[in-house]
């Protein structure tokens, strides 16, 4: 029987194209650096300092990791993309701190420093700031935002989309990248053309949330860098109270729209847009069902607080409970009110309302609705086969039949998302937490929504070195949907 064996020198060749490319990205990723000198500038001409040194070290780091593998060209397998996007989002999450870090504002540790920039890469939103956002300088509150901007759609995305030319395999970047369960599916011929849209329709839509927010009453500043954190679905604020610190229910009904309209599958929002039709939405299941469940956890919500009588007016009790449903389901984190404090099951409503809310191919966090939706199809086929064990029975997503392939890699996601969630719960107990904080910190940060109940609500400044650290680990396996970085730690993905 034949053994076939790879000489070594033909792994390190494929590793040279995986430094070529991340050494290239880590270039781009500097010059995000250049829009908060320009803020700085413009306002308080104090943080420059930080964020030349951050422009500088990201630019030469990239620029020493390029330069020995400059002229390789090799064409980038699968197991490639999922490995230089895993290096990108764990290096991103360290070069993205030293603005942070070396500001020395509200930052006092490099692990808090991290844990910000994570926090805005994966769209998360939670803080190590316990008070002081509307004090901080205004380049660092648009750097949290525009982190939130970049994270959203993703800069392996973008890279794809603007810079064919690097002579990598696009489509092994894109699949790494996309959120959701079908990975394959292009909205064009070329990949690149792809990215290019999905990129297109985002900065789109986020021109016309900060129209909206300053149209709203917002300032010019704040309009922008809560758009970006809108449409990006973080939640990171200017303002230590976060939206309700305008007390606007004009601003909170534009919120609610572009929340849910990040949290929808950008491919809805292309055809809509190309074919000038809303018909669109209303025929995707996955919009539809998307509804129903924030429909569903409001009306549930909206009960207990209507017969505590938690606020006044039942008008008011309707649309906050709405918007916080939709803040927290679709992994935003914005807030106007703690419910940690509301009455009855509420409080962990919102925390579930993570889990379910967020479409696939949008850059909401969670589980997603489509993996949802093939869930209770396939538990309800299984009930079906105890009774017809020979029938033939497919599952069908809005009349196309979907591969089993696909709904056993779901069912395989939820084991593993939920232990994942039970496991680092227990972890963040060990670090001193009680159980339902513990709970909602792993809830909030794997599913990339931000806020979580009790002392971490607005703040995670009071979790511990260690915790901190853990959190950290849940928010990139839950931007980076579990497999993807999971993937790269299994020894047969290094085996060739």
């Amino acid at each position: 029987m034949a053994h076939w064996t790879v000489h070594p020198s033909t792994r390190m060749h494929r590793f040279v194209a995986v430094q070529r490319i991340t050494g290239i990205l880590l270039m781009l990723f500097s010059f995000s650096m250049v829009p908060p000198i320009v803020v700085d500038q413009l306002y308080e001409a104090t943080t420059t300092g930080p964020f030349l040194m951050g422009l500088w070290i990201t630019f030469l780091t990239g620029a020493v990791i390029w330069w020995p593998a400059r002229n390789e060209r090799a064409e980038l397998k699968t197991r490639d993309g999922f490995l230089i996007t895993v290096l990108f989002w764990g290096v991103l999450g360290i070069f993205g701190a030293i603005p942070f870090y070396f500001a020395d504002e509200a930052w006092h540790s490099y692990t808090d420093a991290v844990f910000e920039s994570v926090s805005g890469l994966t769209t998360t939103g939670a803080t190590t700031v316990a008070q002081g956002l509307d004090d901080l300088p205004h380049a660092l509150n648009y750097y949290r935002s525009q982190l939130h901007f970049l994270g959203g759609m993703g800069i392996v995305v973008l890279a794809v989309a603007v810079l064919p030319m690097l002579g990598i395999g696009g489509m092994q970047l894109y699949r790494a990248e996309t959120p959701g369960p079908m990975k394959n599916s292009k909205l064009t011929p070329r990949i690149t053309e792809t990215a290019r849209v999905l990129w297109f329709v985002y900065l789109g839509l986020t021109g016309a949330c900060g129209v909206a927010y300053w149209l709203a009453g917002m300032s010019p500043f704040d309009a922008l860098c809560h758009a970006f954190s809108t449409l990006g679905t973080g939640g990171f604020s200017t303002h230590d109270q976060s939206l309700g610190y305008f007390d606007s229910s004009a601003i909170e009904y534009v919120a609610m729209f572009f929340m849910l309209v990040g949290a929808l599958n950008f491919a809805i929002h292309f055809a809509a847009w190309r074919y000038r039709s809303l018909a669109f939405y209303w025929k995707d299941g996955e919009f539809r069902m998307c509804l129903m469940i924030i429909v569903g956890l409001s009306t549930l919500g909206c009960i207990p607080l209507l017969l505590a009588h938690t606020f006044d007016n039942p008008l008011d009790t309707i649309r906050i409970v709405f918007f916080h449903v939709i803040s927290y389901g679709s992994t935003t984190g914005f807030a106007t009110a703690d419910p940690t404090h509301w009455p009855s099951y509420v409080p962990m409503l919102m925390l579930l309302s993570m889990f379910m809310v967020g479409c696939g191919g949008s850059t909401a966090g969670g589980v997603k609705v489509v993996r949802l939706m093939l869930f209770v199809k396939q538990a309800f086929r299984e009930i079906q086969r105890l009774m017809h064990p020979s029938a033939q029975l497919p599952i069908k997503l809005d009349g196309k039949v979907v591969e089993d392939s696909v709904v056993y890699a779901v069912g395989g996601f939820f084991s593993v998302y939920i232990g994942f969630t039970i496991f680092l719960s227990f972890a963040m107990m060990a670090t001193g937490l009680d159980p339902v904080t513990a709970f909602s910190a792993v809830a909030a940060a794997i599913n990339n929504s931000g806020p979580g109940l009790g002392p971490i609500a607005t703040s995670v400044a009071t979790v511990s070195f260690v915790g901190k650290w853990i959190l950290t680990f849940a928010m990139l396996l839950g931007r980076l949907e579990i497999f993807t970085l999971l993937i790269v730690f299994t020894p047969s993905f290094w085996k060739r």
